[in-house]
């Protein structure tokens, strides 16, 4: 007869508590303490005549494995293994140079943030090796793997059911713990997508006593989660509206819902990739019921961040400058809508895509054409969609390298460079009829004041063919920016406001003390 090991979580059903032999289990937890726990735990949930072997990696087995004398295995086989990822991949060879593994359950207890550092195909690779290797020796491999951010690694295991019968997180919530379920198969059924809460009592780990009787939660496909600042001052519009002072409190609550509609606040260009990861982690986690909706306080998205947060999973962007009430028409539009999108499991691959240039300011002109070229043969990025290259010519008397000292870009991907008395700039994913606002940004003075004329180019293969150009200009034509010199002022006194550049006045004394105080 086969062997059945189980978790060590007091009062959970067997659907979610067994492991047969045969397979491989993975569960994540946010901090080392818990996972040192739950190892003790399942090794005391154990029949006294159960073979167990523990695997320690990176800290001494001796030191953090117990036993308990009156249940648990009669004795526990220790092991310790280095903190490096190649140590893995000997994993089976040692073992089996020690203990014929049949009938076994063996605990791997990693270390902090170490498989995260694992590329993900190595990863992947290993499970598969590992998952057969299992299966030939009819044994239960149960990893326990602590980290403070295992959503990427989470969000890659979803998809490697062939290679994990079970996969589940452990996150702290302060006086409580959220037991977050994936999936978990075993010889009562399949079980997925469950949420139940533990408490740790006096060091072992329970089911909460609500959730004993309530083995799926109850739908909230009416609640929405919301962001304070999305209401604009106004209370909670009902009872199923809940506010969060922060997008970090609202995501962490998030992660509990399975149909609820999600409004986060973004004011902030600062602020994208984080919010990005959270709902990229949301979608990959939470399912295609979830509704997740992006409310744009104030003006700072562009239209690569948009499709970011499309891509990771949002079902809408609200723009800025939609008013409250368009704003929860929206909202009420996408109820009862579900997500088809495919949203890749790296989010790595979507942050490549939409943010591919990483240069910005002056680039010496055979930089900036190689940078600009690359951006110009990137498959992934829409066509005719990658930004807008134009040549401006300084007006008589200015020189193209003054004209640069007023250049002032300050978004990531726009460079220029200067040659043949022409400042070229090459502003990423802007919009041909946002090119006057943004020039109005990245210059302190209007640019008709500062340059003659100009040339646009805004579709693909006229920006390559204009490259082509430009590549031909000789080094010696090149130009090169003014010195740095000591001690400089700012060119202009001035501050932007959002709209326009204003002028910050400077006070200034008409009479001197001595002359004021003879008068």
């Amino acid at each position: 007869m086969d062997s059945i090991f189980s978790i060590g979580i007091q009062s959970l059903w067997d659907e979610l508590r067994h492991m047969p032999v045969g397979g491989v289990w993975w569960i994540n937890t946010d901090r080392n303490e818990d996972a040192i726990s739950l190892v003790n735990q399942t090794i005391a949930a154990q029949d006294k005549d159960s073979r167990v072997a523990v695997i320690t990696m990176g800290e001494e087995p001796k030191k953090i494995i117990r036993l308990e004398s009156d249940r648990g295995p009669q004795t526990v086989k220790l092991f310790s293994m280095s903190a490096e990822a190649d140590s893995l991949y000997f994993l089976p060879r040692d073992i089996q140079c020690s203990i014929d593994p049949t009938h076994h359950l063996l605990i791997l207890k990693c270390t902090g943030n170490v498989l995260q550092n694992i590329p993900s195909e190595k990863l992947l690779h290993w499970l598969s090796r590992i998952h057969k290797w299992a299966k030939n020796q009819n044994c239960t491999i149960l990893v326990i793997n602590p980290g403070s951010n295992n959503d990427k690694l989470f969000s890659l295991l979803m998809g490697e059911y062939r290679s994990l019968f079970g996969l589940a997180s452990i996150h702290d919530q302060t006086d409580s713990y959220l037991y977050d379920i994936a999936f978990w198969c075993n010889e009562k059924g399949v079980s997925a997508r469950q949420q139940l809460m533990l408490k740790k009592i006096e060091g072992e780990w329970h089911l909460a006593q609500q959730e004993e009787t309530v083995v799926q939660p109850r739908s909230d496909e009416k609640r929405i989660l919301s962001h304070i600042a999305v209401l604009e001052g106004a209370p909670a519009l009902s009872e199923n509206w809940s506010l969060y002072e922060t997008n970090e409190a609202l995501f962490n609550d998030a992660r509990t819902t399975q149909a609820a509609t999600i409004v986060f606040s973004l004011t902030q260009n600062n602020q994208i990739e984080t919010l990005a990861r959270h709902i990229h982690t949301l979608r990959r986690q939470r399912g295609s019921a979830l509704k997740i909706v992006v409310r744009e306080n104030i003006t700072s998205l562009r239209a690569t961040d948009e499709r970011l947060l499309l891509g990771c999973g949002a079902n809408m962007v609200i723009p800025w400058n939609a008013p409250l009430s368009r704003c929860l028409t929206l909202i009420e539009s996408i109820q009862g809508q579900q997500f088809n999108r495919h949203v890749p499991e790296d989010i790595g691959t979507l942050l490549s895509m939409t943010q591919p240039m990483k240069l910005r300011g002056y680039q010496k002109w055979d930089t900036f054409c190689d940078a600009v070229g690359n951006m110009m043969s990137n498959t992934l990025l829409p066509a005719d969609g990658k930004g807008v290259m134009v040549a401006l010519r300084p007006v008589p008397g200015i020189r193209v390298e003054q004209a640069l000292t007023l250049c002032r870009p300050n978004r990531t991907g726009d460079i220029m460079t200067i040659g043949d008395n022409r400042l070229v700039l090459f502003l990423s994913f802007c919009r041909v009829n946002d090119l006057d606002t943004a020039l109005n940004h990245i210059f302190p003075l209007p640019t008709g004041d500062i340059f003659s004329n100009r040339m646009i180019w805004f579709e693909d293969n006229l920006i390559s063919a204009e490259l082509v150009q430009m590549r031909t200009l000789t080094p010696d034509r090149w130009a090169k920016p003014l010195p740095i010199t000591s001690d400089t002022k700012p060119i202009l006194n001035a501050k932007h406001d959002g709209h326009v550049w204003r002028r910050i006045p400077e006070p200034h004394r008409l009479l001197s003390e001595g002359k004021e105080s003879a008068s």
